[in-house]
This record gives C-alpha cells, sequence and structure tokens, in this order.
C-alpha cells in the first residue's frame, strides 16, 4: 500500500472566492505534509472537493462529481471539503450510495493529513467538522497559481443569520484575523509579482481586531508599497462604514468599486431574511455612496421567490432596481436550504413558474442597464489591468478590468500579463467594454481619481 507521501491529490473547488482561498490554503498544508499535488485528475490517487452548500444545485454537483470519479478510477480515495461536509456530515457518512472516504470542514484543513493517514492505516470513514472559534489559518501562507490578483480572507465565518443561509452555521462565528499579519501576506504578494489584492469576508465590514477595523485596515494595507489595486467584498448594507467611502475616495490604489448584496426591495421580505434594513435605508446608503464617490461601480445580488413574496412585493425589488442602476447583478431563485431558518418555519410556497418570470424580467432589465452604462463609457479613457493574454474568442485580443471592475477588450500587441495600460473605449456591449491602448505619444485627457470626484461633485 502507498504511503501518503507516494500519493498525488487533486482538488476540484466550487462555490465562492473564500472556497478559492481555502483550496490554497489546504494545497500548502498538504505540501507541508509531503503530499504530492497533480493538476490531472487522472493521475490522482486522493480527490478532494472543496464544496459549497450555498445553493441547491451545488450539492447534486457534487454527489454527480463523486459517482463519476469513482466510475473512472475504482480505487480513488475520495474527501468532499468545506461547507457541505459541515451540512451534511450524517447524509455524507451514512449514504452507502454515495461513496465518500473522509471529510473535513472549513475550520479542519489541518487535520487533513491526520485523516487520510488514519484512513490509508485503518480503511474505515475519517471525518473531522469541528467549527473552532479562533482558526483564521493566519500561520499559513497559501499556495498560490501565478496570477494578477490574489485573494485574502481577512476574516472567517458570519453572525448575520440570513433566513436562507447556511453560512453561520457551517462556518461559524466571526472572528478576525490580526492586521499586520494580513499586511505581511500583502508585503510578499507584492514582492511576488500581484498586483491586485481582494479582501474577503461574509461581511468584511464587520472586521474587528482589538481597536483595529475595517476601515484601519483598509488604509493600512492601501499604505502598502507597490500595490497598484485593493478591491474588496462583500460588505453589509447594514453596517456600511462612510469613514471608508472618504478614505476609497482619497486612495488611488483602492478601487471605486463596491459589491453591495440587496437581497430582496419589499421591507417585509427583507425582515422575514434578517437583512435588518429595510429598502429605504438601502436607497440612502446607495445615495450617499454616490454623492462621496460619483464614478462608483455598484454590483449586486438578489434573490426571488422567497417564500410568502407576492408580485407586489417582488415589484419593490424591480423599483430598487430602476433606482440604483446597477452595473451589474446575480439574480437567483430561492432554493431551500436545510438547517437554515428559512427552510425550517417558511414553506417555499412561491411557484417554480413565478420564480423563473421574476429572474427573467429582473435580467431583462439590468441587460438593459449594463447596456446603457457601458455605452456611456464609449469616448472615456479607463486604466486596465492586463489579466489575460488571450479572450474565449481570440488569441490576438486581450482581457482586463477596469477600475469600476468591468471586463475590457483590447486588440493584443506587446502587453504583459499584470500591465496597467490607458485604453480608450471604442464600444461596449452589455457585458465587456472593447477599446484600443493609448500609447505614451498620443494626446488624450485622463484624471486621477480625485480630479474626477471633484469633477463630479
Amino acid at each position: 500500500m502507498l504511503t501518503h507521501e507516494q500519493k498525488k491529490v487533486f482538488i476540484e473547488t466550487y462555490g465562492c472566492q473564500m472556497n478559492m482561498y481555502d483550496t490554497e490554503l489546504i494545497k500548502s498544508i498538504l505540501i507541508s505534509n509531503q503530499f504530492g499535488l497533480t493538476e490531472k485528475e487522472s493521475d490522482a490517487d486522493i480527490v478532494m472537493l472543496n464544496t459549497c452548500s450555498v445553493r441547491d444545485n451545488a450539492n447534486r454537483k457534487i454527489q454527480n462529481r463523486v459517482h463519476e470519479i469513482k466510475k473512472a478510477k475504482k480505487n480513488t480515495m475520495i474527501g468532499v471539503l468545506g461547507c457541505m461536509a459541515t451540512n451534511f456530515k450524517t447524509e455524507l457518512l451514512e449514504n452507502k450510495s454515495f461513496p465518500i472516504d473522509f471529510i473535513a470542514g472549513p475550520d479542519s484543513y489541518k487535520t487533513l493529513p491526520t485523516l487520510i493517514n488514519s484512513l490509508i492505516s485503518s480503511g474505515k470513514q475519517q471525518y473531522d467538522v469541528t467549527l473552532s472559534e479562533f482558526e483564521t489559518y493566519s500561520d499559513i501562507n497559501p499556495t498560490r497559481q501565478d496570477g494578477v490578483n490574489a485573494w485574502i480572507a481577512i476574516m472567517r465565518g458570519c453572525n448575520n443569520f440570513c433566513t436562507f443561509c447556511v453560512v453561520p452555521y457551517t462556518r461559524g462565528r466571526e472572528r478576525s484575523r490580526e492586521p499586520k499579519n494580513i499586511v505581511e501576506e500583502v508585503k510578499r504578494l507584492v514582492k511576488d509579482g500581484y498586483k491586485q489584492v481582494t479582501l474577503l469576508g461574509q461581511n468584511v465590514n464587520s472586521y474587528r481586531y482589538e481597536q483595529y477595523d475595517f476601515t484601519d485596515l483598509m488604509k493600512m494595507v492601501s499604505d502598502v508599497e507597490g500595490i497598484e489595486r485593493i478591491r474588496y467584498t462583500s460588505p453589509h448594507p447594514k453596517d456600511y462604514p462612510v469613514k471608508l467611502l472618504h478614505l476609497m475616495k482619497e486612495r488611488d490604489n483602492i478601487c471605486n468599486q463596491i459589491h453591495m448584496p440587496l437581497q430582496a426591495g419589499n421591507d417585509r421580505v427583507l425582515h422575514k431574511m434578517n437583512r435588518t434594513y429595510d429598502k429605504q435605508e438601502f436607497l440612502d446608503l446607495v445615495t450617499q455612496i454616490k454623492s462621496i464617490i460619483p464614478n462608483i461601480g455598484i454590483s449586486t445580488d438578489i434573490i426571488v421567490g422567497f417564500p410568502t413574496e407576492t408580485e407586489e412585493e417582488f415589484l419593490d425589488t424591480y423599483d430598487v432596481m430602476e433606482q440604483v442602476q446597477f452595473d451589474s447583478a446575480f439574480i437567483f431563485k430561492y432554493s431551500e436550504r436545510p438547517n437554515t431558518r428559512a427552510a425550517q418555519k417558511f414553506p417555499d410556497d412561491v411557484s417554480e413558474a413565478d420564480k423563473k418570470s421574476r429572474v427573467i424580467r429582473l435580467n431583462d432589465l439590468q441587460n438593459n442597464i449594463s447596456l446603457k452604462k457601458n455605452h456611456n463609457l464609449i469616448h472615456t479613457t479607463q486604466k486596465v489591468l492586463i489579466e489575460s493574454l488571450s479572450t474565449k474568442k481570440s488569441n490576438n485580443e486581450i482581457q482586463g478590468r477596469a477600475e469600476c471592475n468591468r471586463i475590457v477588450i483590447i486588440p493584443k500587441e506587446k502587453q504583459k500579463l499584470g500591465d496597467t495600460i490607458n485604453c480608450l473605449i471604442t464600444d461596449a456591449t452589455r457585458n465587456v467594454l472593447k477599446g484600443v491602448e493609448l500609447k505614451e505619444n498620443q494626446e488624450f485627457a485622463i484624471s486621477t481619481k480625485r480630479n474626477l470626484n471633484l469633477i463630479h461633485s
């Protein structure tokens, strides 16, 4: 029998950016314990599925993958990691038609080497889904692939208990990393050539470590020499700090972009969701954001068909979207998640036809808004950070992002990955901007962030 040092591990990641970051942590833990890693599933002795439990189709997808893996290679050991491991521990371990060898929750990744060694020696299923009040993995340096952006989890867990969400039950309570530890990670990333960092948390504006809050942390990260762009996701509307907006306006390396989940636009539905703000409070917050940073890009998340949502209540959400004019929106049908308060308290009584109709109408509205907003950027100059030296459609085009987070496609010349270039926008669709690079000897007008804010204020 192979020892664990001789076994190769393949990791497949599902779900949010936090899961992507967790996979980078897992790779570091495995490497430090002499496991081999492979990018080919066919070469793997162990397959780990780092999972999400936010939406119903995620669970079905994992079950299908497990059967595919076993069918392709019968002796492959399979581990389910992450939120699904915590949320469905009993089902995963006791379902004989679902051949799982080990599971580990989001706070148990350091025990993976022990779990696998015990599995190899005993031949019995292993698990650890303990939730920790203290684990932040601040002592682990993630193993990242080369790129332009690096994800950094500044905190773990959630205290909000939105009734539709499993995260507080699968990732535990909020705890924050020490700010100096985060800053040191950013410095390492700059040294390694990364141009952008994105700070992660279920609710980043709840970050607290001793006397430091999220704005303090953002200032410290912004002070790191060489970091060109800083983004963060996701803040909660209930306690968004106004002082952070002023810092964003002042600092050229903090992107003028916010992902602000709305979820619903009706007060009664928001209350049933336990979102702790109402429609007008959300609209007032957006007005305040735009008054301080007029050229801000705002995106959002929306759930339609939450239990008991009526057509009239749905139209409140439609109204908020019309008023705010989001740059983009991720729109989902409500799906009942086991172990959430919504699943326990509220019947899933909105028909599938109504959910589908509401998704279509919101997507149609958002597509029109996105197209109009993108067209308004034609003939403007945008600073674009190059993220890919090809696109899905062509090897003669490259792709980057403007500060407002819009994708920009331009002709390939001599640009390099990670270059920041000035780009004249010449065309637009609802999803992307198209443009050309402006050379140094070409005359063009480009304002700094502070000047642009002054122009609009």
